[in-house]
């Protein structure tokens, strides 16, 4: 029997992390489903200051083991160049610079598969894949995503991505203890796909890959296989 080539994903990591600290905390994910795809990181292109970087995702103090460079894909506070996902804001600052920065990605690492975002990197990810059904960026040819503690901005200026379900494939997974999104937030972003698939957890802010979620992830990666 022939084996399957792995499908490549796109990983789009959270507020204050990189790719290398993302990698990091998605070891036991890439162990799990580590025959079915092959995981590629990219790093957000705006370093997140040391005095935001208390923030995280929700303001509510610093991530435990915080990281050495620390970045996010927008902010939500303009004048503080810091982010909150809770944050309410008419515009943002550097999103733009992070379209391009997956652009490249996509062209310099690519072809794609699909795409995988954790919290604000799931939020971006939502955007992307609007983008792409719009036609608005040609590069991305992404056939699925995976949202892990993904939300809607509460960033004014983003209210557009919202406007259309969008048809492609998603998986969302977010935890029912998750003090950080929590997941109201995350079940909000549902009705912004036509058909989402969902996996929930019991635990808090992270990405999920205990043997129990294995064949929800399975069987949602086969259909692409």
């Amino acid at each position: 029997m022939a084996a399957v080539t792995p499908l490549r994903v796109l990983c789009v990591h959270g507020y204050r992390q990189n790719s290398g600290s993302f990698r990091d905390k998605t070891g036991a994910l890439r162990k799990l489903l580590k025959r079915q795809v092959e995981l590629v990181y990219v790093t957000a292109p705006h370093r997140v200051l040391q005095a935001a970087a208390q923030g995280k995702e929700s303001g509510s103090g610093p991530a435990p083991g915080g990281d050495d460079d620390p970045r996010g894909w927008w902010f939500s506070d303009v004048q503080a160049q810091s982010f909150s996902a809770q944050q309410q804001c008419q515009r943002s600052l550097g999103l733009d610079e992070s379209v391009t920065a997956v652009r490249e990605a996509v062209r310099d690492l690519g072809p794609f598969d699909g795409i995988l975002g954790f919290s604000q990197g799931a939020a971006l990810v939502a955007m992307l894949c609007s983008l792409q059904e719009q036609n608005l960026e040609p590069e991305f040819k992404f056939r699925f995503a995976v949202l892990v503690a993904g939300f809607r901005s509460a960033c004014e200026e983003h209210q557009t991505f919202y406007n259309a379900p969008l048809l492609i494939p998603s998986l969302h997974v977010f935890g029912l203890e998750d003090r950080v999104i929590p997941d109201k937030m995350s079940r909000d972003l549902l009705p912004t796909f036509q058909d989402p698939q969902v996996l929930t957890h019991p635990g808090g802010h992270f990405v999920p890959a205990a043997s129990a979620h294995r064949q929800t992830y399975q069987d949602f990666l086969k259909r692409f296989q």
